[in-house]
């Protein structure tokens, strides 16, 4: 499996990647995003949870955990686990029950859930870079494969 990588020199840029990934991104799919505080996680998140049809704000879900979205044809569920305390609390709310045939889940943080959440069938990784940032995206399945192809193009 290949690794992309992407220089993102402002926020404009990083809504744009989420875009571009929203043309792409089919359900079942996982993402992880990491990558240090500010660095654009939840900037790409808005950038693809727009692209995909959703009018309104796109706010992290730091203090829900998650923020669901009910969009034409896919169910989007991005969850920030940054302040989760211990990875049992998502077995409270059911997140087996999140990571469905029809759904999308965006996953910042993922680290803090390790051991409950599925593997990421694309993990991006934002890191500070100069006045910007770079992304490099790693593939963990044949889905996550695909969607790198047609990133690349």
């Amino acid at each position: 499996m290949q690794d992309v990588k992407f220089y993102l020199e402002n926020e404009a840029v990083t809504v744009e990647i989420g875009q571009k990934l929203a043309k792409v991104a089919r359900p079942p799919l996982t993402l992880y995003l990491t990558g240090d505080l500010g660095a654009g996680k939840t900037t790409l998140s808005r950038g693809l949870i727009q692209a995909l049809g959703h009018q309104g704000a796109v706010k992290s879900p730091t203090y829900t955990l998650v923020e669901p979205y009910e969009l034409p044809g896919v169910e989007v569920y991005h969850f920030d686990l940054y302040r989760l305390s211990d990875p049992e609390e998502l077995e409270f709310m059911g997140i087996r029950d999140y990571f469905s045939e029809n759904s999308l889940c965006i996953v910042e943080w993922p680290d803090r859930g390790e051991g409950l959440l599925p593997p990421a069938d694309l993990h991006l990784h934002l890191a500070y870079s100069g006045n910007g940032r770079e992304l490099n995206v790693h593939a963990g399945s044949a889905a996550g494969q695909a969607v790198i192809e047609h990133l690349s193009q």
